[in-house]
């Protein structure tokens, strides 16, 4: 494992992962059930999905480096894009509402059934895919998405009362603005072959 890789995807999942609708979740959830049960659903639903995403990016990466550069450039603006883009999400506050102050073990598979359905096609999910791809070290690369997915769910089932009271616009820009940069750095690569 290169801990330099790891260390260079753990911001850009976690600022990533900073506004999403999922750490919306996770904080709701940890309102109306056990804070370490939602946190251990959530991991659980992150792991998965990080598995999953290393694994497309594994196979993104058997194209030719030119084309694996376009298409990370590609989807890196479209994630800086998204980022920008201020939708609410309301399916999984539907599942949230209906938990009530319930035991460990059903209050942690409710977390990990919503975070795993809201998670799939995800700006995370897809970083984790391109970053996988970019830097041909999917285990680097899953420990750095996984400890930065994990850290935004521990946040929000801890301090989630003092997340809601940053901008979440300042949030959202600042991951565009980190996005912008890797999807130029990614097209410059692209060019210059």
């Amino acid at each position: 494992m290169d801990v330099a890789v790891a260390a260079a995807v753990f911001p850009v999942i976690f600022l990533g992962e900073l506004p999403d609708k999922t750490m919306f979740a996770s904080l709701l959830l940890a309102s109306r059930g056990r804070p370490a049960a939602v946190w251990v659903g959530a991991a659980g639903a992150f792991l998965v999905h990080v598995v999953i995403a290393v694994a497309a990016g594994g196979l993104l990466s058997l194209a030719p480096r030119r084309v694996v550069d376009a298409v990370v450039a590609v989807f890196f603006l479209a994630g800086a894009l998204f980022a920008l883009r201020d939708t609410e999400e309301h399916e999984e506050e539907e599942a949230v509402a209906s938990v009530a102050e319930t035991g460990g073990r059903r209050t942690a598979l409710t977390a990990f059934g919503v975070i795993f359905l809201a998670e799939w096609g995800d700006l995370t999910q897809i970083l984790t895919a391109n970053l996988s791809a970019r830097y041909h070290d999917p285990i680097s690369v899953a420990v750095g998405a996984t400890i930065g997915l994990w850290a935004v769910a521990g946040i929000a089932v801890v301090a989630g009362r003092l997340l809601t009271r940053l901008p979440l616009t300042l949030v959202r820009r600042l991951t565009a603005v980190v996005l912008f940069a890797l999807a130029i750095a990614a097209a410059v690569a692209a060019i210059r072959g």
